[in-house]
């Protein structure tokens, strides 16, 4: 199978709907299997000699003097998935760079963006994880803290047309995407087949599925809605559903603070329907990411809303056979009266890296940076080891012997109608984010009004500006 890994739709769709790429925490990939926040990388030999390649290739930096390289991630899990394959380039790169010792520090995703913010201010490690989102990145670009790269270095590394816009600031590159995202739910085919349960075709399917589901004695869907991201991206999908493109509608209400158009109240409704109907587990509210993940991996759930940079589940052997051979995936449904059809997709450019500014071997750091994103590196390995799709091309990489759930994937995103680009809680400023996805927990379980939370969120954005 040597199809294109994009189609044009796609890619062009990007282009012009992501006026700021986004890694939705996406961006996260932390998987439930790590036992560490942390994990420090030195695996290299004392004696490794290089690999005799083209420097420009293997970063070949065994003329110089000892050097240490700090990398600050955000994938925990140094086995499985992102964090598996980072790991792997890194041990590579020392080994092809004698002289040169990487330290990893690798936290979950809330833990290292409280962390990025300290060292904000203390002193930013070498190489870091970032997401090309507004909300993210526009403060780390004011202060100052990451360094500009040069664009046309990446000219022949195969990045998707759009997919360095949202890391740009003033016609500058500041760091790399990873990732082309897309929002789906994973389910368990067996149990579906098993029980004759079908997948939904539209909204009202999903919801009626959760009686059944529930009755069966399991989990319709595993959501982490203690850490907010993930159902703010559920609403964001369900608000793309409606609207067939809610770019322009969040902007304006971003920079007027008024959220009152009527899709985001019947999007913020439709996500407290599938609250009210026990679509989610007990508890949902305040379980992260990990505890949500495992109960769909265990078997305890059907389904788990989560995006594509989870596929590697499927190779994960840390997962019962039973359950990682038969995961599949489906994006949301179709909403009625909605404008956007089955193929139209939540879809964005996730998270990558960058250098610091004030780091002391920069020049050691973007030669890091530059080895690790060539395509035979961070994409080949990504597709190889089922970690989703990469934010450049990857379609030499494609084999035909792929599992199941990636040929699903890469079928989704190549018949994508339209994406919607930047997921609307990374579409403003920090302090929106923030609130949006604080209090996204209390209006679907009711705690808090829909008129309410939209109220407050409108005034995060004003208060942000």
């Amino acid at each position: 199978m040597r199809k294109k890994l994009l189609s044009v739709v796609l890619a062009t769709a990007m282009l012009a709907t992501m006026v700021t790429g986004c890694g939705s925490d996406s961006s996260s990939s932390t998987d439930s299997s790590s036992n560490t926040d942390s994990t420090t990388s030195d695996t290299a030999k004392d004696n490794a000699s290089n690999d005799g390649g083209d420097s420009s290739d293997a970063g070949d930096s065994s003329d110089g003097g000892e050097i240490t390289l700090r990398v600050f991630s955000n994938l925990p899990d140094r086995n499985n998935g992102q964090g598996l394959v980072e790991q792997m380039i890194i041990d590579e790169y020392m080994e092809a760079n004698p002289n040169v010792k990487i330290e990893v520090e690798a936290l979950d995703e809330e833990a290292y963006k409280t962390k990025f913010k300290a060292y904000s201010m203390e002193g930013m490690p070498d190489v870091v994880s970032i997401w090309g989102q507004p909300s993210f990145l526009d403060e780390v670009l004011d202060a100052g803290v990451l360094e500009a790269l040069n664009e046309s270095d990446y000219a022949d590394y195969g990045f998707l047309d759009g997919s360095l816009e949202g890391f740009k600031k003033d016609g500058k590159l500041y760091g790399l995407p990873r990732n082309t995202d897309v929002a789906v739910f994973y389910y368990n085919q067996k149990i579906f087949d098993d029980n004759g349960w079908s997948v939904p075709e539209t909204y009202d399917d999903l919801l009626a599925l959760a009686a059944p589901i529930k009755e069966a004695g399991l989990t319709p869907v595993a959501m982490d809605g203690g850490d907010g991201w993930p159902m703010a991206v559920y609403l964001s999908d369900l608000m793309f559903k409606i609207t067939g493109d809610y770019h322009q509608i969040a902007l304006d209400a971003l920079q007027s603070g008024d959220f009152s158009d009527p899709a985001f109240t019947e999007a913020t409704q439709l996500l407290k329907d599938a609250a009210d109907a026990g679509l989610f587990q007990n508890g949902y509210d305040s379980q992260d990411y990990g505890t949500a993940m495992n109960l769909f991996t265990n078997g305890q759930a059907a389904m788990f809303y989560m995006g594509s940079w989870e596929t590697s589940m499927a190779t994960n052997e840390d997962i019962p056979e039973e359950v990682r051979t038969n995961i599949r995936v489906f994006t949301m449904p179709t909403v009625k009266d909605g404008k956007a059809s089955a193929t139209d997709i939540e879809a964005w450019n996730g998270g990558g890296y960058a250098v610091s500014a004030n780091s002391e071997v920069k020049e050691e750091a973007i030669k890091f940076l530059n080895y690790m994103y060539q395509p035979e590196k961070l994409s080949k390995y990504g597709w190889e080891k089922g970690v989703g799709m990469s934010a450049q091309d990857q379609s030499d990489y494609m084999t035909g012997d792929e599992t199941e759930l990636q040929k699903q994937i890469v079928d989704i995103v190549s018949k994508a109608t339209k994406v919607s680009g930047t997921t609307v809680n990374d579409l403003g400023p920090a302090v929106f984010k923030t609130t949006i996805e604080s209090q996204i927990q209390g209006v679907s379980n009711g705690t808090i009004t829909i008129e309410d939370f939209l109220s407050g969120i409108g005034e995060s954005a004003v208060a942000g500006q």
